[in-house]
């Protein structure tokens, strides 16, 4: 039985450091649009409360991505569920990610809208765990870095729970 153990980051540390995101990615974009792409389901609180630190014009949207199939380990090729409503072409565009762990999907994506000839593409994670990286994957901005634990909360989840969670807890077998 999984349960929750403890917290690993408080509300109050992730608004904390989703404000100085939002900081630096606003200096980093001074005077441009971007276009910010949240990746469904995990990203999405993040997305939003990033977005509102970030005083640009920004634009949002959102894109469901899989490379897991059916298994629980990842299969290399990313299966866009849900695509962009926006076209990318010319535009800057920061991809929001949850958590990155092998960088498989992560990468894919990257190539894959890569082609879509972006005027740039840079990437932001809340969470990221270089102790799990298969796939080399440049992130431009990262919240926290983690070690390996399995975690829950502020979107995230296990099983469709834990997702509304105000802070990033730890998920241990009990």
């Amino acid at each position: 039985m999984y349960k929750i153990t403890g917290k690993m980051f408080s509300a109050e540390e992730i608004r904390n450091r989703v404000k100085e995101l939002g900081k630096q990615i606003e200096n980093d974009y001074k005077g441009e649009e971007i276009l910010v792409v949240g990746i469904l389901k995990g990203a999405n609180m993040f997305t939003c409360d990033l977005i509102r630190e970030i005083d640009l014009d920004v634009r949002i949207d959102f894109m469901s991505v899989s490379s897991y199939g059916s298994g629980t380990e990842s299969s290399g090729t990313v299966k866009i569920l849900k695509d962009l409503d926006t076209d990318i072409h010319g535009k800057n565009v920061l991809i929001v990610e949850d958590i990155i762990d092998s960088g498989r999907t992560l990468s894919n994506l990257v190539k894959e809208l890569k082609i879509r000839e972006p005027k740039s593409l840079k990437l932001c994670t809340l969470l990221d765990k270089p102790s799990r990286r298969v796939t080399e994957v440049d992130v431009d901005y990262i919240g926290f870095e983690i070690e390996d634990k399995f975690i829950v909360g502020y979107g995230i989840d296990y099983a469709e729970k834990y997702r509304n969670l105000p802070y990033i807890g730890i998920v241990e077998d009990v």
